[in-house]
This record gives structure tokens, C-alpha cells and sequence, in this order.
């Protein structure tokens, strides 16, 4: 018993000799500890930082969520179930202002002129920079017929029906060409240096258009209007098998 005691103090002592040793080291080096953990920081919030093709491809989810929206207006068209035309035409804006006029801006204004210098994926990027134009285009009728006056009109219908079915039609392969081949690729023709001074370039852009944080308030105008079509809780797409 005397052994097991005495045992338990050599223990404690030694525990407690070598977190002095740690404290005193931990005193003795404290600034340069210090700026080590700054360091790291530093390192880790670089490390974190979006790249431009990141930058693109999470506001290809933008698009996508308000191709969905595309889709429940047709859906709801087709089965003669009312919608807020509103709340299309609000969609159809969004495409307007941070699809079209920023986020294509962007890759014509600095990705794909570097493609063509590169005389890299050229053929691509021709059929990508017509479809933005085509797509401006649909974007117009869009915005023109959604509304109610235009939904009561079997005409006008019709062409707001043919313009929301070109627009999914184009954009899905359009954004996932982009995303697996265009923007993997871009890294490989352009600096380091250059490819980091474009991210600060696309964030600059878009907080002069937005304000702060402009792609969140753009997935939260999204979302408002999921919820005003009833398709914003995710779980009601989950197959009941």
C-alpha cells in the first residue's frame, strides 16, 4: 500500500516537472509561438480562399436552383395549376443581373479571351459565348411574358412556354461543360500569380454590382422565391421507395 502511494506521488511530481518544462518553454519562445500561430492563420485562410473556376462553378448552383424554379412554372403550366407569375419574373431578373450581366460577363471579359491567346478549347468557347448571346435573348421573352395578363393569353403563353423550355434546354449542358472541362482547364494556362489576382478581381466586381456578400443575398432572393412555388423544402424530392 505504502509502494502504491508512493508510486501515485513519484507520478504527480513527474506530471507536474514536465508541464513546468512545457510552461517555462512555452514562456521562453511566446512570441515566436505567436507568430507562428499567426502564420498558420495566415496559411489557413489562404488556403480557404474560393479560386475563380470555384468562384464560377458555386454560382452555376444559382442557376441551376432557378432552372429548377423554370421547371415548376412549366410543370404547373402543363397541368393547369396556378403560380405566382410574379415570382417567375423575379427568377427571370436574377438571370438577368447575376447570370448574364455579371456572372458571363466574368468569363468573357477574362476566361475566354485567355482560352483564345492560349489557342486552348477555342471551339468550346466560340459555342459557349454564342449560347450567351442566344440566352440573353430567351432571358428577353422571358422576362416580357411573365406575367398574369400574358399567362391568360394562349398566345403569349405559348412563347413564354417555348422560351423557358430553350433556356433548361441550353443551360444544363451549357453549365456542365463548363464546369467539367472549360474551368479544370483554366488553371493550366494561366500564373499563379494571375490566377490568384483574378479571384481578387471577380470579388471585386461583385461587390461593386451587390454589395457584400452579393452571392448570398443572391441564394437567399433564390430561395424566397423557391418558397413562394412550394419547392424549397429538399425533402419532398426524395423518391417514397
Amino acid at each position: 500500500m505504502q509502494d502504491r502511494h508512493r508510486d501515485k506521488r513519484t507520478l504527480g511530481r513527474r506530471v507536474f516537472l514536465r508541464s513546468g518544462i512545457l510552461l517555462s518553454g512555452a514562456a521562453v519562445a511566446g512570441v515566436g509561438l505567436l507568430s507562428g500561430t499567426e502564420a498558420e492563420k495566415k496559411s489557413e485562410e489562404k488556403e480557404a480562399e474560393v479560386g475563380p473556376p470555384e468562384d464560377l462553378m458555386r454560382e452555376h448552383g444559382v442557376l441551376k436552383r432557378v432552372l429548377l424554379i423554370y421547371g415548376e412554372a412549366l410543370r404547373r403550366i402543363d397541368v393547369k395549376q396556378d403560380f405566382p407569375p410574379e415570382a417567375l419574373a423575379d427568377a427571370a431578373r436574377i438571370i438577368r443581373s447575376f447570370v448574364e450581366d455579371y456572372h458571363e460577363k466574368l468569363e468573357e471579359d477574362f476566361l475566354f479571351p485567355r482560352f483564345e491567346r492560349a489557342n486552348q478549347l477555342v471551339d468550346l468557347v466560340k459555342v459557349l459565348r454564342e449560347q450567351h448571346q442566344a440566352g440573353r435573348r430567351v432571358t428577353d421573352v422571358t422576362i416580357r411574358f411573365a406575367s398574369l395578363q400574358s399567362l391568360r393569353n394562349e398566345s403569349d403563353r405559348a412563347q413564354l412556354v417555348n422560351s423557358l423550355q430553350q433556356f433548361i434546354r441550353m443551360y444544363n449542358p451549357h453549365e456542365a461543360r463548363e464546369d467539367t472541362v472549360l474551368f479544370p482547364a483554366f488553371r493550366k494556362i494561366v500564373s499563379p500569380h494571375e490566377f490568384d489576382s483574378l479571384g481578387e478581381d471577380f470579388e471585386k466586381k461583385e461587390d461593386e454590382l451587390f454589395g457584400g456578400d452579393g452571392f448570398e443575398k443572391m441564394v437567399d432572393k433564390v430561395a424566397s422565391i423557391e418558397k413562394r412555388f412550394g419547392i424549397y423544402d429538399l425533402a419532398q424530392f426524395t423518391p417514397k421507395i
